[in-house]
């Protein structure tokens, strides 16, 4: 993620005017500043492809939604991402809107550009979304989803789910074998990625 360059701070209205006129690019906003989202690699995609298609499958028939990257999640008055996948169950975000309010669950897969920044001010700035109840960080090195769960007192547990596992998705209700995840990707040596 990079921030526009020359750019000086930005408001809400302006934020999304540049999303709506950009057709190749795609940005998040964070406190003022639009930052340009990168491209990832095919295993990044299929990954994606994999997630949404799992959590659409396990929610029919519920009341709750799956939104892949061209729906933006407001996290707060100054704070809009576009995650990889996100479900919420609000009756609020559905239909014509074109930021959901109230996530439940956030999912990003990493990249080697991104995640330093998903792990860290991406993840507080998700803890600070109050709606959010669990953050999916999904390997696209070696199969491995680490899910972060918000408990009480703003605590928050963790859970490394890997090859053979399912993984406990408890504020939808579901799980989803970690093999339905990576199906149709293909993993690398060490040694050949360099």
């Amino acid at each position: 993620m990079t921030a526009l360059p020359h750019r000086q701070l930005m408001s809400v209205e302006e934020y999304f005017q540049l999303e709506q006129g950009s057709t190749d690019a795609r940005y998040e906003y964070i406190d003022g500043y639009a930052h340009m989202l990168a491209g990832g690699s095919a295993d990044h995609s299929t990954i994606k492809q994999n997630v949404l298609l799992a959590l659409k499958l396990a929610l029919r028939g519920t009341p709750c939604r799956v939104y892949d990257a061209d729906m933006k999640a407001r996290l707060s008055e100054e704070r809009y991402v576009l995650p990889d996948a996100s479900v919420s169950c609000n009756p609020h975000d559905r239909g014509k809107v074109t930021t959901i309010q109230s996530p439940c669950l956030i999912v990003e897969v990493l990249s080697p550009g991104t995640e330093a920044y998903d792990r860290g001010r991406k993840f507080h700035y998700y803890q600070d979304c109050r709606t959010i109840e669990e953050y999916v960080l999904i390997d696209t090195y070696r199969q491995a989803v680490e899910v972060f769960r918000r408990e009480k007192n703003h605590f928050w547990t963790y859970a490394l789910f890997t090859d053979g596992d399912q993984v406990e998705l408890r504020s939808i209700g579901i799980k989803i074998p970690v093999a339905d995840v990576y199906e149709d990707v293909v993993f690398v040596e060490d040694d050949e990625r360099h």
